[in-house]
């Protein structure tokens, strides 16, 4: 099975203002805003949602292939994708323009200013997965990335036969309802969190048990709360799915594309749902114990021993310690 893994590709840099933003506006004022925060701190980090589910796929064993655009600035960004194992030969380079950039600044009391580029992004819409040679026993991952690619890539996922599972994530703001519905239409797993299907549902007319029900398999994430996947091929059956234990909390921000990592490893191995849903929630597990989306690290045999310890032994688990680490 080859997977492929559609969505943003972006570089974060993540600052810190070393005060409170509310010091610094002067409400009275707000119609001429005009504010300079002198930070004292600056890391530009890897990120985007493809880049962020291929790097734990490739941690975990598989060989992703990442469709999607990029700017003249990726290089060093695709030589780390490249040495980790992710297959770079879809990412398409837009030699005039920057690859999407998120600038966060954050104060001491943790509030947040801001600023997202799509940049190259934006083209993604010219991209294509039919040249791919895709066929019925592949995965697409359709996550967040430029509305007109997510339809398209859709599209191409029917005509072609080749399941997909549809992440509208970070998006589905943005989204409009045809947009959603187009990618539910076919799709054979839908994720989102329960804010996410709250917000579909507003944009739908669809309430939440219709869109839990739309697809063959749905998995609603809810942070530390666990996740539920719902397999509604066997009847409804609903299978609770518990946080993994994790050794110290850093940052939230990844969770769910690593979640979404060892979902699609799971499935792609024939795991039993219940494994699938672990694996991915260890997977996530990892990412919020450091800050930065691509941060964390393992091999095999490690989280085949740190899934042991959290769950029980699991015989499709423990064949991982026989990988061989790249």
């Amino acid at each position: 099975m080859r997977i492929v893994v559609t969505g943003s590709l972006a570089y974060d840099y993540i600052m810190n203002f070393p005060g409170n933003f509310k010091d610094h506006i002067l409400p009275d004022k707000v119609h001429m805003l005009t504010v300079s925060f002198l930070v004292d701190s600056m890391r530009r980090m890897r990120g985007g949602v493809a880049g962020n589910i291929a790097y734990s796929l490739a941690l975990l064993g598989e060989r992703p292939l990442v469709v999607g655009s990029v700017g003249q600035d990726f290089g060093e960004y695709r030589e780390l994708m490249e040495r980790r194992g992710v297959d770079v030969s879809g990412i398409a380079e837009v030699e005039d323009d920057f690859t999407a950039s998120c600038f966060i600044n954050t104060d001491m009391s943790n509030n947040q200013i801001v600023a997202f580029y799509a940049g190259a992004m934006t083209q993604a819409g010219k991209l294509s997965l039919l040249d791919l040679g895709l066929e019925a026993d592949d995965m697409v991952v359709i996550s967040p990335t430029d509305p007109e690619a997510m339809t398209r890539y859709a599209d191409e996922c029917r005509q072609m036969g080749v399941p997909f599972l549809f992440d509208p994530g970070k998006q589905t703001p943005r989204l409009e309802g045809d947009q959603i519905l187009a990618g539910l239409d076919g799709a054979s797993v839908l994720v989102g969190n329960d804010y996410e299907f709250a917000m579909m549902a507003q944009k739908t007319g669809r309430t939440e048990e219709e869109l839990i029900g739309a697809a063959p398999l749905t998995v609603v994430t809810r942070g530390d709360k666990g996740s539920t996947i719902y397999s509604n091929e066997n009847g409804g059956e609903e299978l609770e799915v518990p946080v993994a234990p994790i050794s110290e909390f850093a940052d939230p921000t990844g969770a769910g594309d690593a979640y979404i990592s060892g979902l699609v490893f799971g499935l792609a191995r024939g795991f039993p749902l219940e494994v699938t849903g672990r694996v991915a929630a260890l997977t996530a597990a990892y990412t919020v114990e450091q800050r930065g989306c691509q941060e964390h690290g393992f091999t095999p045999q490690e989280f085949a021993g740190r899934y042991t310890d959290a769950f029980g032994p699991s015989p499709e688990v423990e064949a991982l310690a026989g990988q061989v680490t790249r």
